[in-house]
Formats: C-alpha cells, structure tokens, sequence
C-alpha cells in the first residue's frame, strides 16, 4: 500500500475558500451553496485523492460557522424505500440523523431539514415527527409544478412559491444531504424565489469535487467519478458551453450539461436579469486540482478505485440491487485503461488463500472462502474460512498477530471463550452456524484481554488495519461487515455468497 501523499489539504483550504469569498462578492445579501458528495467521511474522495482529508470540507465549513446556516435536503422517496448509503451501512434517514449530530460535534447547527417531493410519505411522515420531537425544525417541499417544462409555472406561486420559506440569518446558506437526489438543487432555487420577492440579492453556486473540470477528460480521478456513479448513467463530458464562452476546456457531467439551459432559464426568470453563470462549469466552485501535489500517486489512487467499484457493483448485481449495465459500463471503462480485477493486489492472494483452504479440506458448509489485506508496509495477511470461523475473522486475527509480533502458534482466543460464544449461538439462540464471524471473533477478543496479555497486544494494533486495503472471495455476511466496517477497512469482495442460505442473520 502506497504511502506516498499526492493530496495538500491545506493548499486546497486556502484556495477553496479563498473561491467562496469570491462568489460571496457577486451576492450582497445571500448566497445558497450547494454541496455535492459527501460533507463528512468524503472517503471516495480520500482514496482517490491519496492525502485527502475526508472530512476537509467540514474543516472549511467550521471556519464559516459565523457566517453560514446549513440546511439538510433529503428525497421522502429515498426515506420511503430506506435508500441505502453503502460506506456505513445505514439507510438516507438515519444518515441524516447522524449527519446533524456529527456536524453539531463539529461546533455547527443544522438550522432546517427540508423533505423533498414530499406527497405524504408515511416513512416520511415519521421520520418528520421523531425530528420535531427533537427540536429540529423540518419543512417539507412538494414535487414543483410545471417542472421541468414550463418555466413560467416553475418561477410563480404555484411552483416555487408553493414551498414555506426557509428562514435563515447568515450570508451564506449550506445545502447538504446524504446522497445524490435529496433535493438540494430544488431546494436553492425554492429560496432564491423568495428572497428575490422580499427584494433580496441573492444568488446560488455549488461546491463540488468531482469530476475535477480542469483535469483531462480521461483522468483516472474523473473516471473514478464515473465508476462511482455508475448506477446513475453519470457520463462526463466536456462542457461545451464553457468552450463557447471562454474557448477554455472543461469537464462536467451529462445532467449538468443537459439541465444548464433550463437552470440558466429560470435563475433569469427569478431575478428578472441575465444569469450570472455562461456555463454549469462556472456554477461550480471547485479549486480541486490545486491540490493535487503528485500526479502519478493520485492516478494510481483513482484507478485502484475504479477498480473497487467494479467489485462493488458486482456484488449489489449478485444481490438484485443494480443492472447488468452498472458492472457492465465499469468494465468497458477499466478495458479503456488496461485494468482488470487482479489489479487490486489483495485479490489474488485471497483466491489462492481459498484454493488452499480447499485442497486441505478446509471450509465450511463445503465452501471455500478466503480473505487477504495489504497492510501498510506493503505486506499481504491472507485467511481463509473453517468450522470454527468465518474467513475474515481469521484474516483480521492472523493481521493482528503479525502487527503485534505475535507468532502463529500462540492462540489469541482461549477455548472456553470460543466454547461459550458457540454454545450461546446454537443453544441457546437457536442459531444454525456455528462457524464466529468478525464481529464475534472482536468480541471474543475483547474479552480475552482480562487473561491474555497477547489478546491485549493484539487488541491495541487492531487501529493499524483502518484503512488498509482488503478483499475476499465472497460476500462478507452481516457479521462480518459490520465487525469489518469498525474496524474501518476498504474492502471489496468477489460477487460469490459464502453460504448456501438464501437467509443469513
């Protein structure tokens, strides 16, 4: 695993904010700005941009909590069909709960949650009381009239003018939310017709980071874009408009591209005056690429990623989750590059762990399962399925072990601590495998600590393996994501399930 940095954070918070103020300039009374991606644990961005911060942009919104009230947009269909958000494993609702208390943790308030194409959702409706309940101030936004067709309905009373007016102090107003398509771009314009009929000069600009407009087209960065995003048909494009104007090339992405007309339309319908913006590229306030400090790692970084993505998409195919087409479009895409999946240095070594496990006879339920992580100084740790743990939670024993300098032979967990966890599992919760996975196997650990000072050694160097890359040959069951997820690896698996079961607890 690479540690070389190819990101400066610091550089990238000196000119970004640096660009906000600028923008702030051309909007006397208020400026909505829309984030895009994520606002805390951006950990695409970290991987594809090696030294990135993940929570960078939350480090310049606490710079402007004097002059910024943010506001939370989320879709009421995603909250109705419980709308996963992969990284942690948690629908859009609850990420959202979590959202306003990582950010009240960050010293900043959320001053409003907004439910969008809110039609009387039940899930919506409950997830608006437990907010009220709290204190939290919800409004919700109807579907608006007229759109995307009829500008003049759009820009009246009956479209935006339909929405409550989300009342706000600061000059600036932050437009978040946990994923693509809560709303936050309805949302803006929603605010600007407002403030424009109170008389205020107001005026909207998005912080964006992905695709990077002034990276090539084809940059591995701005093609992790497309990989991430794959399910979504995003395609970047060079904008055209931006071309026109300023003879200057420039990326973007298709909606943008293909709503900017339309967008350019109504802003000029709001304000009565010619849009400020000749291009969606100069909506955007993206200082990006002034951070990139090393080219070559951040390549090498993005294309990692976009090979993580075809193992993800992969697997939500398997699960029913996406089309052919979303693994499809990122396969052409790692052709285009000369990638494939043995790219990921972690994935060969967990098939050959597998193959191994199999020609000794090893495995459970006649599956063979194996599991490797690249650490950080470079050296791979592989496991592999057994009767008495799921693969995984060998890998991350025998990583834990050798971090500690802890020899194979000495057994971390002791036989009454695994008997007991067994027995609890099958007898008296009536559970059908017996096999720990990760996060039993971290439990036992834990416990072992009172006896053992090589489980408490073991225990301590466990922090090492966040972030460290890892792949297995199936699909990790629940029991291991989440105790994979704790300890914070970027894992990636072979879309193959590691049970039989249709049903797996």
């Amino acid at each position: 695993m690479s540690q070389r940095i190819g990101f400066d954070n610091e550089k990238y918070l000196a000119e970004q904010s640096a660009a906000i103020r600028e923008r702030m300039a051309l909007f006397p009374d208020k400026l909505y700005l829309e984030f895009g991606g994520k606002l805390l644990y951006d950990y695409h961005a970290s991987r594809v941009l090696p030294g990135f911060d993940a929570n960078v942009k939350m480090r310049l919104l606490q710079g402007l909590t004097d002059r910024a009230d943010v506001v939370l947009c989320i879709y009421a269909g995603d909250i109705e069909r419980k709308k996963i958000r992969a990284d942690f494993g948690v629908t859009y609702d609850t990420d959202a709960l979590k959202l306003i208390d990582d950010l009240r943790a960050w010293g900043v308030k959320v001053r409003a949650v907004v439910i969008t194409r809110y039609e009387g959702q039940p899930s919506a409706n409950v997830f608006r009381r437990r907010l009220e309940n709290r204190g939290v101030q919800v409004y919700t936004h109807r579907p608006t009239r007229g759109y995307p067709t009829d500008v003049d309905v759009i820009v009246s009373d009956d479209g935006y003018g339909a929405n409550p007016h989300i009342e706000t102090d600061k000059p600036i107003v932050v437009v978040t939310g946990p994923g693509p398509g809560s709303g936050k771009l309805a949302t803006c314009l929603s605010q600007l017709y407002h403030d424009h009929r109170r008389g205020l000069e107001a005026g909207y600009a998005k912080f964006e980071t992905f695709p990077i407009w002034n990276l090539p087209l084809r940059h591995p960065v701005n093609m992790a874009y497309e990989a991430a995003t794959s399910e979504l048909k995003d395609i970047n494009q060079l904008d055209h408009f931006h071309f026109e104007a300023y003879d200057q090339r420039a990326v973007n992405y298709n909606r943008d591209l293909e709503a900017f007309p339309l967008l350019r339309r109504i802003l000029e319908k709001i304000t009565g005056e010619a849009a400020p913006y000749r291009s969606p590229t100069d909506m955007g306030v993206n200082r990006a690429a002034l951070g990139i400090v090393d080219d070559d790692v951040v390549r090498q970084g993005a294309e990692q990623e976009i090979v993580r993505r075809y193992f993800r998409y992969a697997c939500e195919h398997a699960m029913g989750l996406v089309d052919a087409d979303a693994v499809h479009r990122i396969e052409v895409m790692m052709d285009d590059v000369g990638l494939e999946p043995e790219s990921r240095p972690t994935v060969q070594p967990a098939r050959d762990a597998a193959r191994a496990a199999e020609r000794k006879g090893k495995g459970n339920d006649g599956i063979f399962v194996g599991a490797a992580v690249e650490l950080r100084d470079g050296s791979i740790i592989t496991g592999c399925n057994s009767p008495l743990m799921h693969a995984a939670a060998s890998l991350v024993l025998n990583a834990a072990k050798h971090l500690a300098g802890i020899p194979d032979e000495v057994h971390l967990l002791p036989p009454e601590v695994i008997s007991s966890i067994r027995h609890m599992k099958t007898r008296v919760l009536g559970a059908r495998r017996i096999s720990l996975d990760t996060e039993e196997v971290l439990t036992a650990l834990a416990v072992s600590t009172a006896s053992s000072a090589a489980a408490r050694a073991a225990v301590e160097r466990l922090r090492d393996l966040r972030g460290c890359e890892m792949h297995m040959t199936h699909m990790p069951t629940p029991g291991d994501e989440a105790g994979l997820r704790r300890i914070a690896v970027n894992l990636t698996s072979d879309p193959d399930f590691a049970t039989k079961h249709l049903f797996v607890a």
